[in-house]
């Protein structure tokens, strides 16, 4: 049986004045997955998804969230979908339970308040003001409230920007736990490397286009990147030696920082052994492998702008 689509967007167009902000997109999200709209800032991605919920109306193009139409059925795809913005807030001094029981009072059914709050590390915090949580607490309780009516779908918008690495991590695991109960995930970031750990596919979306939709894996493979060998050295008469490896396509270097790049299986090996056999001392050296980043960097000609 092929999977279910939760999300259906076909030839989606959005516009504001002379900005195409959405430039005819289409892509499907199935249920079961965690699905990465991926881009930079101004790409277009929240512009498209709130469409996809019935907050913006688009231009032209037919959207479908579980089968609803997001303008016509507004109120039952609310009860069926659950939202983190990418801008919320609540009054500092309302407390984490108190938030709970007002977004549950929105909804004519709510999950368990203190089963919900131990799903999301937040047992401890029931009682505590907003003011008085920490970013990644925040971000746990935005999640809480937007699962607080059980839905079906869950969209996070930049979850985790301003979170610091062990907190973003921490919410990596969280959304892995939100999909293994069963839940469809729209996850909508412009960080590249969390749509690589977490998503099963990804749709990168630039200048309001979509440039690309696949499994990271998959989008990677087809970029047929070089491997690079990254190592820091003194320069010397000798180490110009790299570029004629035979594994090495081309040599660059920054002060006493190298990077060889190659498609060699070998390409570290052939690095270790040259600097060995002409006494070059080297340390911090380390191999890098293509990433989603790399592909977003082909498909787009420049790096993401945050």
């Amino acid at each position: 049986m092929p999977p279910k689509a939760v999300v259906e967007i076909e030839h989606l167009k959005k516009a504001y004045g002379d900005v195409r902000a959405v430039d005819d997109v289409s892509f499907q999200v199935f249920e079961g997955e965690i699905f990465g709209f991926v881009g930079p800032n101004g790409a277009g991605k929240t512009t498209t998804i709130e469409c996809a919920e019935g907050l913006r109306r688009p231009d032209s193009g037919r959207v479908r969230m579980l089968g609803l139409d997001p303008q016509a059925d507004g109120r039952k795809l609310k009860e069926r979908l659950g939202i983190q913005l990418q801008e919320t807030s609540l009054p500092q001094r309302m407390k984490v339970g108190e938030a709970l029981a007002l977004f549950a009072s929105f909804y004519p059914k709510s999950v368990d308040r203190p089963t919900l709050l131990k799903q999301m590390g937040l047992e401890d915090k029931e009682g505590a003001y907003f003011d008085k949580l920490s970013g990644g607490q925040k971000q746990r309780l935005f999640i809480a409230l937007a699962m607080i009516n059980d839905p079906e779908l869950i969209v996070l918008d930049e979850l985790t920007t301003g979170l610091d690495p062990q907190s973003r991590r921490s919410m990596w695991d969280l959304v892995r736990g939100v999909r293994d109960r069963g839940r469809t995930v729209v996850l909508i970031t412009h960080f590249m490397e969390e749509a690589e750990r977490l998503c099963d596919r990804v749709a990168i979306i630039d200048g309001g286009r979509l440039r690309a939709l696949d499994t990271p894996s998959n989008l990677i493979r087809s970029l047929s990147a070089e491997n690079r060998v990254v190592f820091t050295a003194e320069a010397s008469p000798k180490i110009d030696g790299l570029s004629s490896l035979p594994g090495a396509s081309r040599v660059e270097r920054t002060n006493d920082r190298f990077v060889v790049h190659g498609s060699s299986q070998r390409l570290v090996v052939e690095v270790v052994n040259f600097l060995d056999a002409n006494d070059i001392p080297f340390r911090d050296l380390r191999t890098e492998q293509a990433s989603l980043e790399d592909v977003f960097l082909a498909l787009t000609g420049h790096e993401m702008r945050n």
